[in-house]
């Protein structure tokens, strides 16, 4: 199925472009998304953390994706 990904700040960067799409296996978790993209860009290995928001809503591993879902990383965020 594919999945709508949209990138901000160091996840932007890695991936190198604000949105992409990306095939991924039925059924998927936000879990087994974090994977896959982990062993497709190696540097969000690297990120202490990072969220996922699915259609506007923050969601955890366990939460399953479906055809055409808009999903946000939203990476480590750092301020003073």
């Amino acid at each position: 199925m594919k999945i709508n990904i949209v990138a901000f700040g160091i996840a932007k960067e890695i991936i190198n472009s604000p949105e992409c799409s990306l095939e991924v296996k039925t059924p998927c978790s936000v879990g087994s998304l974090k994977e896959t993209l982990m062993a497709k860009y190696e540097e969000f290995q690297k990120l202490k953390s990072i969220k996922f928001a699915i259609n506007e809503d923050y969601q955890e591993d366990r939460f399953l994706l479906n055809e055409g879902d808009e999903v946000v990383i939203i990476p480590p965020v750092s301020g003073g």
